[in-house]
């Protein structure tokens, strides 16, 4: 029977804590590494975060973009380390932010969902702005193979914020619809007592009053982008997320790497002990007894 993703990923936050770490080789980065601005310098960048990465952490997310601009050569340096990380035992969530009409996310799907393809991801960003039953194809793809989707719901962009607080007839904000049509197919697809597979990314700087959006059920695991560098800390998760705060992958990218290639196992330590004391210390919280 296969695992699902939502299982593998509460799994992973539990074995190794919720930090999730970016592979991002902007071209700025490339030069503080001392790596070549084409497909051979993004291969090398993101091998050598995947190495520090490695037995300190259980996700990393590959920023599919920086590796595109090279063309050809570097999909097929993507697909190298994507491999290379899964292999290590990485859960490896592809930041390519797909979004079309069913067919053609049907192949997206296919792309980055099924085993034994190039580009195999263990999950990937989805954009449900062509409506939410253009992923139901892929959703029950992911399903059917124990993979995932982190569908976009309220990012931390100032320009998302017109179209996805603006209000349906009933009310909701568009990231409310959002997350309540993605619960659904969890609800249809996940067992009971497990985490949904359609997970959803949430800003670490979005707050979920002004975005009109509000904790959900099943389970699923949120994306948060927004940690480190862009101010969100750790400690910050509960206050953020509230009751959903165990089930964030905090995504940082920039603050670690940033520390370069000699520091950069060093700076994961850090910033995973820090991820994993505030989610500790949010569990012990809800086990002191309560003053009647």
């Amino acid at each position: 029977m296969t695992t699902s993703f939502g299982q593998r990923a509460r799994a992973g936050i539990d074995r190794r804590g919720p930090l999730c770490v970016g592979v991002d080789p902007h071209p700025a980065l490339l030069d503080e590494w001392d790596l070549a601005q084409d497909a051979n310098g993004v291969r090398e960048f993101g091998l050598r975060v995947v190495e520090a990465a490695a037995e300190r952490l259980a996700f990393v997310k590959p920023q599919v973009s920086f590796f595109e601009r090279h063309g050809s050569a570097g999909l097929a340096a993507l697909e190298d380390v994507m491999r290379e990380a899964r292999s290590a035992g990485l859960l490896v969530i592809a930041d390519a932010k797909r979004g079309d009409i069913g067919s053609t996310m049907d192949a997206y799907a296919r792309a980055w969902l099924t085993p034994g393809a190039p580009l195999e991801a263990d999950a990937l960003t989805v954009s449900p702005f062509l409506g939410v039953g253009a992923l139901t194809g892929t959703v029950s793809t992911a399903y059917e193979h124990g993979k995932g989707v982190f569908v976009l719901a309220a990012t931390s962009n100032p320009e998302a914020a017109g179209v996805q607080r603006s209000t349906d007839p009933e009310g909701r904000s568009v990231s409310q619809r959002v997350i309540d049509e993605v619960s659904s197919l969890n609800a249809a697809h996940a067992r009971p007592d497990e985490w949904g597979s359609a997970g959803f990314v949430i800003g670490a700087t979005v707050d979920w009053a002004s975005a009109g959006i509000a904790p959900y059920a099943p389970v699923a695991p949120i994306l948060g982008p927004g940690f480190g560098h862009q101010g969100a800390r750790p400690d910050d998760a509960a206050r953020i997320y509230g009751p959903m705060a165990d089930a964030v992958l905090m995504s940082e990218s920039r603050s670690i790497l940033s520390a370069g290639s000699d520091r950069i196992g060093d700076v994961i330590d850090e910033h995973a002990h820090a991820a994993r004391r505030a989610r500790a210390h949010r569990g012990s919280e809800s086990r002191e007894p309560k003053d009647d």
